[in-house]
């Protein structure tokens, strides 16, 4: 009985030292901080954002240390961009899609065009089973849309959150999703145009010319939320 006891005992104070440890969602830790990572989403405010071309919206909102972008309600939709534009980095986001919906991460974002997937490419995020519309390789979870298909399926299903890493660094990209990387490729180099132009981006001649810009968080129809934004200049 002692043993059985001490046995409790020993996996009770194990679990309340996890569970202690545990970083709490949207913080730092001093060793990422000393590492220079930087917060870009505080749990609580969409400070450090803004929508695209500082269009009205009423899409987005934050609540339970959440970003998030409805999908009802909402007359007046736009897509939310970092105020600052970044060149080399690795960014870190955890996000999760609600049945039936579609959205992306884009980056590289100016605005000099309609719309910021026009200029930045897109990290899709997409409801991969549930989808009602037909959907290509170039189009599932983690795909560069319409120009790299990932080479494996590792996201988790709807309503359930992801983590996806991207890394860019002098023009070459990779996409990660769950741990697992899913695109690589190099911007501007003799492959990308290629496939540039057997893409929808042929005749946009800003998509993926610029070598720095904003982040955009995409309103698709809302259905996304967002947590655990951070960025490390490289």
């Amino acid at each position: 009985m002692r043993k059985a006891l001490l046995f409790i005992c020993t996996v009770i104070v194990a679990m309340s030292f996890m569970t202690n440890n545990k970083q709490k969602d949207n913080t730092l830790s001093k060793k990422e901080k000393k590492q220079g990572w930087v917060l870009l989403f505080d749990g609580t405010s969409t400070n450090g954002w803004r929508s695209y071309k500082n269009k009205e919206q009423q899409g987005w909102d934050v609540k339970d240390g959440e970003l998030y972008c409805k999908s009802e309600g909402v007359t007046k939709r736009a897509d939310l961009i970092t105020a600052n534009k970044y060149e080399n980095y690795e960014l870190q986001i955890d996000w999760k899609i609600s049945p039936k919906m579609n959205s992306g991460i884009i980056y590289m974002v100016t605005e000099d065009n309609s719309a910021s997937y026009e200029s930045g490419p897109e990290y899709q995020l997409i409801d991969d089973i549930g989808y009602p519309g037909k959907l290509s390789d170039k189009q599932l979870n983690g795909a560069n849309y319409d120009m790299q298909a990932p080479v494996a399926k590792v996201s988790r299903p709807a309503g359930e959150f992801n983590h996806t890493k991207i890394v860019i660094n002098k023009g070459h990209v990779e996409h990660w999703l769950n741990g697992t990387k899913v695109v690589d490729y190099q911007l501007w180099a003799p492959e990308w145009e290629q496939q540039k132009l057997n893409s929808k981006w042929k005749d946009v001649k800003p998509y993926g010319m610029s070598k720095s810009g904003h982040i955009a968080l995409q309103d698709h129809g809302g259905g996304i939320a967002f947590k655990n934004i951070k960025i490390k200049p490289l």
